[in-house]
């Protein structure tokens, strides 16, 4: 077992006070996490604010080499990284290679991205006051970034909010998810390898309320960037005053099938939206409204592609599906399957828990008022409710407080059109699920499932600021 220290400027730093890391999957003692006091967050900002000098000093050429150096290493040390994965929170290897490839690639696109940044002209002879003057605007980056990650995607999801940092100049105060640290100090490990400037990324561990709280509410930081719950995203909100924010809070994403040239096609790629890592995806598959005439066979489909799945310790080659990421959320999912059945829903697959897992839960027949159809379940749950007309299914995928992504199957061009119109959510996805991402597009919802953008290039425009200059000739 592993006694793990804070990052702060650079150097590897012991804290007074540790936590037990438990493994989701067993609940073996897995590591010892360092919890940042205020002193060491304290550090760990004015480090970042010193550095910020250093980073605005580098070429858009110095940093993208250490963004592809990162890719590199990272590539290199693949295997241990998913490993880690599958140690921290539960993740099924399949999956945590699947996340290591795309974190690669997330910081090849940033190191790409890194060298693309650039201003406009602007023609100031357009306006009568602007004869005989020039002028244009150039990006300069925010300075001193929190970035505050999630459980579910620990390597790739902090690779969103640091690449574009970097890239654009800034320094970064992360804090990583409380249950996957480890992943943290592995990035941290890496920027490291790769040449990263001293306090350019400083990674505290520890509460919420201590270490969140005071990253959000120091006038030395610029910019929080969050992924995770829409109470919390709230609260940042709230505290966060002047600063730039942007937030990823979930989902309850919504798939309408109107039409396909392959049902079962259909049914595989849905069990796999809704099942992959046990659900913990905030673009996981949880409503799925089908076709009155193709319900039954779609199904009845969907149960034998869920059937094929394996339930089991995550570092098994052979695993699809395993613990949550903790038992209480275990629990929650129970009450909620239960809660279904009272309400009058069909279990047509699964619905039962095994050990810290759950079985992938097939739902019909779910009134939108339960508690798996209108919140985030974040866990194997996908709900299937036939509808009779076109407009009556845009009507419920919109029927939500969350708007993410949502997937549409037809063969009809005008209907995807006229759904791209009218779904009410960040991304439209058609002929697909809404479970689709690739790390260069942009990303982000609308109504609670947050503000502003990722996908590389659109958060390095979150993460610049636009400064304007002119010349009288």
């Amino acid at each position: 077992m592993e006694i793990h220290k804070l990052y702060i400027d650079g150097q590897w730093v012991e804290a007074e006070e540790f936590q037990e890391l438990l493994s989701p999957y067993n609940q073996e003692l897995v590591a010892q996490i360092p919890v940042a006091n205020k002193n060491h967050v304290e550090q760990a900002i004015t480090s970042a604010q010193k550095a910020t000098k250093v980073m605005r000093g580098l070429s858009a050429a110095e940093r993208s080499e250490i963004l592809e150096k990162v890719s590199q290493i990272m590539s290199e040390r693949k295997e241990e990284c998913a490993l880690i994965l599958a140690t921290e929170n539960a993740k099924p290897l399949k999956a945590a290679r699947a996340e290591i490839a795309r974190t690669i690639e997330t910081y090849k696109f940033a190191a790409e991205e890194a060298k693309r940044i650039h201003g406009e002209t602007v023609p100031l002879g357009a306006a009568k006051g602007g004869k005989n003057r020039f002028g244009y605007v150039k990006k300069e980056p925010l300075g001193v970034i929190a970035a505050i990650t999630p459980f579910n995607f620990p390597f790739n999801l902090t690779a969103h909010k640091l690449g574009p940092a970097f890239a654009a100049g800034n320094t970064v105060v992360l804090k990583p998810a409380s249950q996957t640290p480890l992943s943290g100090f592995m990035t941290a490990k890496i920027f490291e390898e790769a040449g990263l400037p001293d306090g350019a990324l400083n990674v505290v561990t520890g509460k919420g309320g201590v270490v969140g709280d005071l990253l959000v509410t120091d006038s030395r930081i610029k910019m929080v960037t969050f992924t995770g719950s829409v109470p919390v995203g709230l609260g940042i909100k709230e505290k966060a005053g002047l600063k730039r924010v942007t937030l990823e809070l979930g989902s309850n994403a919504g798939v309408i099938v109107e039409d396909t040239d392959d049902l079962d096609a259909v049914a595989a790629r849905c069990v796999e939206g809704a099942f992959n890592f046990s659900g913990q995806v905030c673009i996981s598959v949880q409503r799925i409204f089908v076709k009155e005439n193709l319900l039954e066979t779609f199904i009845e489909k969907m149960r034998a592609h869920a059937k094929k799945l394996v339930i089991g310790d995550p570092k098994s080659e052979d695993t699809d599906i395993s613990a949550l990421i903790n038992p209480g959320e275990t629990d929650r999912i129970e009450s909620w399957i239960i809660e279904a059945v009272n309400g009058g829903a069909t279990i047509a697959y699964g619905g039962k828990r095994v050990g810290n897992a759950f079985e992938p839960t097939l739902v019909v027949n779910g009134g939108k008022n339960l508690s798996i159809s209108c919140n985030e379940a974040f866990g194997p749950i996908v709900v299937v409710n036939p509808y009779k007309s076109w407009d009556e299914a845009i009507d419920l995928v919109n029927d939500s407080e969350y708007g993410l992504q949502a997937g549409v199957y037809t063969t009809n061009l005008q209907k995807a059109f006229d759904a791209a119109e009218r779904l009410e959510v960040g991304g439209v996805i058609i002929n697909d699920i809404p479970s689709f991402r690739v790390d260069n597009m942009p990303y982000g919802g609308v109504k609670n499932s947050g503000v502003g953008k990722e996908g590389i290039k659109y958060s390095v425009e979150e993460m610049t600021e636009s400064k304007f200059v002119s010349f009288k000739l």
